[in-house]
């Protein structure tokens, strides 16, 4: 153990002189700019730098990754309003009794990773089929997914030849000596008719749920972010810069083509130059935010703020989707609740209407008594105390990320309309009512001393609770969606229509938000994004970027040369 602690350090040194040399002798132009090194960001610039003959830059807003909050799992929630949160808020809104939503988003290395639940989550069979269908490519479908997952993930838990993947670079591994309560989750939601599995990641997100103990992304008892398991091992390298505390402000883009970025650090603001493409990693806030300010979205929304029109994508900050889930379904304890792992060990998916084909909802248990900052004026949860948080993971509802004005320093809009689809609602009040059914069943007995919330309420009641404690499980995404209609932002390949050499890589892309936590799909995001790339450096490979006809034009055809470079076809 104490040579390994010896190698580590020894390597942590090499990592700081590397960058610090990187960042002093920077040369101001790279073969790929990565923007935003969260979970698919992370990805792209780890399997970019691979190749010793590529220089990329990964760009982060936030700063280190280094602290007891990051590596701790327990102490995660000590994250939300830190410095590592952006601190979005949504506009208030009717649909939650007037209240305006926090929407955290983690900010420094490792993005949400680096802050999350760090559970692993694949996404439904069914949300890959999707996504292959709007994107018009196989390559997106649950099958070629698979193969990704089975790739890239190194997983410790039953071995599953057909599904799970062992030796990759991302750790994953069942929620190690769960607390008794996780156990009587999974005993409890079979009473109820929820079918229990051993892997929430195996053949249940094939069919129409279950109950499981959560995979997650924890490493000998320490948080395993994507920022730590893809890029540092490799920020010893002479061709990977990465640098923090740096705010990416705008695309450069000139004659419809992406050469490189604005940024502004420390301080100052710089331009740097992409000799090959640029990436946008920023996530479906301000991923759409930088779009806008580049000129790419809605013609209308861009002049009123005096922005030079590049591209008219008026899908541009539009399909905004988030999971939400009532927190504020709380027991109190006979005992005090030690928790263990990340406090929320075993979950279940499951149908708020039995007509549905696939799974609509989800609820987490949780080792801590849970309710909505905003709402603790009215409702005040017991101390030792446990939680069920029921959530919507397949909303109808839409919102959207609009500008403020043309400066950086703007605030986005954001309008989430949580709710605004009668149905959300419907379903998030049945999973309330499904989660007391569970909590106050005879297999949660023993950890039941009182129900604190809701109790027996009126279904008119019931929904002014859920309204009241609503809250987003930080799973933004859709604003610039992949697909082939006219809202549709990015192709199959992930560039963005009408601008060549700019690509889009987060949870931005997705037609609709996957069923379940977001990371693993980001990181699949990134790999799909990190194969094209590297197979666009082909000089024989041909690729365009022509936007569908419903736009009105044709663009030119184009050809890749060198390192991705696209030139008019000859």
């Amino acid at each position: 153990m104490k040579r390994d602690d010896e190698t580590a350090a020894a390597f942590a040194v090499r990592v700081a002189a590397n960058q610090l040399r990187r960042r002093v002798d920077d040369v101001g132009e790279y073969d790929y700019i990565v923007c935003g090194a969260g979970s698919s960001g992370s990805v792209v610039a780890r399997r970019l730098a691979d190749d010793p003959d590529v220089t990329v830059l990964l760009i982060e807003a936030g700063g280190n990754d280094v602290g007891p909050s990051v590596s701790e799992p327990l102490l995660w929630p000590t994250n939300l309003g830190s410095e590592r949160d952006w601190g979005f808020v949504a506009e208030p809104s009717t649909h939650l009794n007037g209240r305006a939503m926090p929407l955290s988003m983690g900010k420094g290395l490792g993005g949400g990773s680096s802050i999350n639940v760090m559970v692993w989550s694949r996404g439904h069979q069914t949300d890959w089929n999707y996504f292959a269908t709007e994107a018009g490519d196989d390559a997106w479908n649950y099958e070629s997914v698979l193969g990704i997952y089975c790739r890239i993930e190194d997983w410790r838990g039953t071995p599953d030849p057909v599904r799970r993947g062992r030796g990759g670079l991302f750790h994953v591994e069942p929620a190690q000596d769960p607390h008794p309560l996780a156990g009587a989750l999974l005993r409890g939601a079979a009473d109820t008719g929820i079918a229990t599995f051993a892997d929430p990641n195996g053949a249940m997100m094939e069919g129409p749920g279950g109950a499981a103990i959560c995979n997650l992304a924890i490493d000998g008892g320490l948080r395993s972010s994507v920022f730590r398991r893809y890029v540092y091992p490799a920020m010893a390298r002479p061709n990977l810069t990465v640098l923090t505390h740096a705010t990416v402000t705008r695309v450069l883009i000139e004659r419809r083509e992406a050469k490189g970025v604005e940024i502004v650090v420390d301080g100052q603001w710089r331009r740097i130059r992409a000799r090959c493409e640029t990436i946008l990693s920023l996530g479906a806030i301000n991923t759409p935010k930088v779009l806008m300010q580049s000129g790419i979205g809605d013609v209308a929304q861009l002049k009123s703020h005096g922005i030079a029109l590049a591209e008219h994508l008026p899908g541009v900050g539009r399909n905004f989707q988030d999971h939400v889930m009532v927190a504020g379904c709380v027991w109190e304890s006979p005992e005090p609740i030690v928790p263990r792992n990340n406090l929320g060990e075993a979950t279940f998916f499951w149908k708020s209407d039995p007509q549905l084909a696939t799974p609509d909802i989800q609820a987490f248990i949780a080792e801590a008594p849970i309710v909505a900052q905003d709402a603790l004026e009215r409702y005040t949860p017991p101390t030792s105390a446990w939680s069920l948080l029921p959530g919507l993971v397949r909303p109808k509802s839409r919102g959207s990320v609009t500008l403020t004005g043309a400066s950086p320093a703007s605030p986005v809009r954001i309008e989430a309309n949580a709710l605004a689809h009668p149905d959300d609602l419907a379903a998030l009040v049945r999973s309330v009512e499904l989660c007391r059914d569970i909590g106050n069943g005879t297999a949660l007995r023993p950890f039941v001393k009182r129900e604190a919330m809701p109790g027996n309420l009126s279904r008119s009641a019931l929904t002014a609770f859920v309204r009241d404690t609503a809250s987003t499980v930080w799973h933004q995404s859709g604003t610039a969606k992949m697909g082939r209609d006219a809202m549709s932002v990015v192709d199959a390949e992930l560039r963005v229509y009408g601008i060549a050499n700019l690509r889009v890589a987060d949870a931005s892309i997705m037609p609709r938000v996957t069923t379940g936590n977001t990371m693993a799909p980001c990181v699949v995001i990134g790999e799909r994004a990190a194969s094209l790339l590297i197979a666009a450096r082909s000089p024989d490979m041909r690729s365009t970027i022509d936007a569908p006809a419903f736009f009105g034009k044709e663009l030119a055809d184009m050809r890749d040369e060198g390192c991705g470079r696209r030139l008019p076809a000859e």
